[in-house]
């Protein structure tokens, strides 16, 4: 393929020209690295389709299993099972082309439900029965907690009611991060059909679009958030089978939520028994070998990119989920670790750190494929990168430059809100500060704003209802109670979540329970708290009950959602500061044709205080923190409008720590 002189990424930031020969030669590697999966596999898709050829496969014709594995370095491999007695010496593979090992067995030799492994003698001379690499389920014993494969061959296929999903009018994002397992508010693991009947409805009415799930793949370890995956095709089955979880997606789709999964090809669990570490025995495979090929800080094994084979299994896995399961796009874990070699772990102060030799361009070029293979296989769909770096182009098409992904996460901007909470007393606060870190982005690259998720919400750090209230949300979170601690809490707790989204992005993110200020931590099961389930669920109670404020704090939520939706407010231009007073703490703005004015300061109410509007004319308000349906005290009469002087300023009565959101009219009515 021919590309231009200039990449396109150059032309849209000019910023980039000094580094125009390192952009091409990422387009160059990536084309050559499609033209040789092409000349291997056919074509980009069949590639990614790897599942059709691997793992556990009936022949079309016969009914035949075919059963397939890669394992370049092991001396033998066989298959055990139920339906062969676990005999080691009973079903051997043999051993074909590129190290890929196959048996073909009768049509009745394995049924659904069936549990299987493979024995594996590696190149090491060791002996290991191994889960099938590709297999589609596992299941964990009661007894022992081993994990083993499980045939899939359901006499009737899974019915999909919603089958086609309108992505294309989706529009702005606006995500609801969810852990199906910790979803509930019994002390246990809960189920996808729970989360489906119970959780999914309450999602939809706070006015989210978008559900994005958490440890959906298979991991060992409940504990790790879903991150130490160690069967890459097999939804856990802790919470569920597969037809429970679509279940769950084709309930979402039927209530018009768009679903992503939680993707994790940053890195796999290290354990030999469940997962994919050292699988024939040569010391890396799938993963590099040595220093390379361990996270040091999350105790895994880091993938090797520059294996065809290993390509072929991540990109097979970004179609399976989009096409087995009808997710709509993912959240790609980890990707600034996959980048550097230095994981991260490097200050990014200039733009040269970008494309130094610190990056890694076999995962530069891993990265971009997986744009390439979400998009044929559905287009519009969602690659959301969770990226501390900011590399550029992220969010830019494959044939600029970039690497083709729709958004990334805003992470800057949850560091910062600890930041000034724990650092900074209220009448510190700037308002520049707060701009510059709310609005210092890529613009033209979406990002999607939050103020939290599940990072900050684990043992070690706090929520920021908890980093503002404490325990004082134990003892005074009743509306017929006084407290100055829970007070300022919810004044902040509401300015800091309406701030983010509405100057912090081009989308949105909560993750669940806190859009209503849960309390407390989560802490999964583990020695340290005797196995305890008290920290790891969603008290669902709380905001339901009528006599406490976190009802409160979700009705602000939903009217936050709805004028953003209303008036499509990430979706436009940047805002436009009009006053940061910092004497005063008083901060004004304008986006989406909405006129923001917060004032931060605790304790200083002023009135009459002028500020230039963006035109003349008359403003109503059309959101009012203070207003007692949201917890506040209703000061502020609203029922007459306000109007510009001739130099063009408005004068409004700020109440200390409140915000309130206008609308311009014009003769017809609100201007859309």
């Amino acid at each position: 393929m021919r590309r231009p002189p200039i990449p396109g990424l150059v032309l849209e930031d000019g910023w980039l020209q000094p580094y125009t020969r390192e952009i091409r030669a990422r387009m160059r590697l990536f084309d050559l690295a499609l033209a040789r999966l092409v000349r291997k596999y056919g074509s980009l898709e069949k590639c990614s389709r790897g599942f059709e050829r691997m793992g556990f496969n009936r022949k079309p014709d016969t009914r035949e299993w075919v059963y397939r594995e890669w394992a370049p370095g092991a001396r033998d491999l066989s298959l055990i099972g139920d339906f062969n007695g676990w005999d080691r010496s009973a079903t051997p593979l043999c051993r074909g082309r590129e190290g890929i090992w196959s048996v073909t067995l009768p049509p009745d030799a394995l049924k659904h439900g069936d549990r299987v492994k493979v024995h594996v003698v590696g190149a090491d001379l060791s002996e290991r029965d191994r889960i099938p690499a590709w297999i589609h389920r596992t299941v964990q014993d009661p007894s022992t907690h081993d994990f083993c494969g499980e045939i899939q061959d359901p006499a009737v296929p899974y019915e999909w009611r919603s089958t086609q999903f309108p992505l294309e009018n989706m529009g702005t994002p606006y995500i609801y991060e969810a852990h199906v397992g910790m979803a509930g508010e019994e002390e246990r693991v809960h189920s996808f059909r729970e989360f489906a009947d119970e959780v999914l409805p309450r999602i939809v009415s706070q006015g989210y679009n978008i559900l994005q799930l958490m440890a959906v793949q298979e991991h060992p370890y409940y504990g790790s958030f879903g991150y130490h995956v160690s069967s890459f095709f097999a939804p856990s089955s802790r919470f569920g089978t597969p037809e429970d979880l679509k279940y769950l997606v084709d309930a979402a789709h039927g209530l018009g939520l768009a679903v992503l999964l939680d993707i994790v090809h940053s890195h796999a669990v290290k354990n030999m028994a469940e997962g994919l570490n050292n699988f024939d025995g040569s010391g890396g495979q799938y993963f590099h070998s040595g220093a390379r090929g361990t996270h040091p800080d999350w105790d895994s094994c880091c993938f090797d990119y520059g294996r065809d084979e290993v390509i072929e299994f991540l990109l097979s896995n970004v179609r399976w989920w989009l096409e087995e399961y009808h997710f709509d796009g993912y959240r790609f874990d980890g990707v600034t670790s996959m980048l550097y070699y230095h994981r991260g772990h490097e200050a990014f102060s200039e733009l040269g750190m970008y494309f130094n030799t610190q990056v890694d361009l076999e995962a530069v070029t891993y990265l971009q494929l997986a744009a390439e293979v979400v998009q044929q296989t559905k287009p519009g769909a969602y690659m959301i990168a969770e990226d501390m770096s900011g590399m550029p182009g992220m969010c830019r098409p494959v044939d600029e430059g970039g690497f083709g992904f729709t958004h990334r996460l805003a992470m800057g901007i949850p560091d910062f809100w600890i930041k000034i909470l724990k650092e900074k007393k209220d009448e510190e606060w700037n308002m520049g500060e707060i701009w510059y870190s709310l609005t210092n982005r890529r613009y033209g690259e979406p990002n999607v704003a939050y103020c939290e998720s599940h990072d900050q919400a684990l043992v070690g750090d706090k929520t920021l209802a908890f980093r503002l209230m404490d325990a004082e949300m134990y003892w005074k979170m009743e509306v017929s109670q006084q407290s100055v601690v829970i007070d300022r809490g919810m004044s902040l707790h509401k300015m800091i979540r309406l701030i983010t989204l509405a100057a912090g992005g081009e989308g949105w993110l909560n993750f669940m329970g806190n859009e209503f200020g849960h309390p407390e931590w989560i802490d999964f099961p583990r020695e340290g708290n005797g196995w305890s389930y008290q920290y790891a669920r969603r008290q669902w109670s709380l905001v339901d009950d009528e006599r406490l404020r976190y009802r409160l704090l979700a009705a602000f939520d939903r009217a936050m959602l709805a004028l953003s939706r209303k008036t499509s407010l990430p979706a436009a231009p940047p805002a436009h500061p009009l006053n940061l007073d910092e004497k005063n703490q008083v901060m004004v703005f304008e986006r989406a044709n909405l006129l923001f004015v917060f004032n931060w300061s605790g304790e200083r109410a002023i009135m009459d205080y002028l500020f230039p509007a963006p035109r003349h004319g008359e403003y109503r308000v059309v959101l009012d923190s203070d207003a007692i349906e949201f917890g506040g005290l209703g000061r502020l009469d609203h029922t007459n409008n306000h109007f510009t002087d001739n130099k063009q300023r408005l004068s409004l009565y700020l109440l200390p720590r409140t915000v309130l959101v206008l609308e311009p009219l014009s003769k017809g009515g609100s201007i859309r």
